[in-house]
């Protein structure tokens, strides 16, 4: 299993909007019971066909506390971290699994992460929520540049720097052992930006 690390700020704000397949989540409610959403997820970044190897993503919150995260390669790393039942205001180690292919909003959802608003508009990338910052020797590898649309919603993400990117857009792949990705201490929402 690879490793990836992710950078995280306790109680970080993150979510997205996308363009290109129809996921169905089945979560269950505040009462106990199971319901099912359709969600159309818009991706301009080529998704990965996703493969059962899986790799590790470490999340890393203010203090430095490591938690570690499995993703499927062809996973976005929004995805990575919404699918992972880990308690980042805790600042507990948790090891959780992750898909390669996988994008950081699929393992936040798949694991069940409690990262607060991360990935509020389900990965329609809509909002800037799911915004990360990249290394730059790995944002410069990425197989495709960020779109006009992906640029648009960063824009007004607050923290922009060079390598950022929405974590919607950016897929788990096997090379990323050892990466780590910084989600900023403070995100926006754009869709409640007037």
């Amino acid at each position: 299993m690879s490793m990836m690390t992710v950078l995280v700020p306790r109680f970080a704000t993150v979510a997205l909007r996308s363009t290109c397949r129809v996921l169905h989540y089945v979560r269950p409610s505040k009462a106990g019971y199971k319901y099912q959403t359709s969600h159309t997820r818009n991706f301009l970044a080529t998704q990965p066909k996703l493969k059962k190897d899986k790799i590790t993503v470490y999340f890393i919150d203010r203090d430095g506390d490591q938690i570690a995260a499995p993703a499927a390669v062809g996973e976005s790393l929004l995805d990575v971290a919404l699918n992972n039942s880990i308690e980042l205001e805790e600042g507990e180690k948790t090891a959780t699994e992750a898909k390669v292919n996988s994008t950081l909003l699929d393992v936040v959802i798949d694991n069940d992460l409690d990262i607060a608003g991360f990935g509020a508009c389900e990965g329609t990338m809509a909002c800037s929520t799911c915004h990360l910052i990249l290394p730059k020797d790995f944002y410069n590898k990425l197989p495709c540049p960020p779109s006009d649309e992906e640029q648009d919603i960063l824009d007004m993400a607050f923290g922009l720097t060079d390598t950022s990117r929405l974590g919607c857009q950016v897929y788990v792949t096997e090379d990323m052992d050892g990466l780590e990705v910084k989600i900023p201490v403070e995100t926006s929402d754009v869709r409640n930006i007037s």
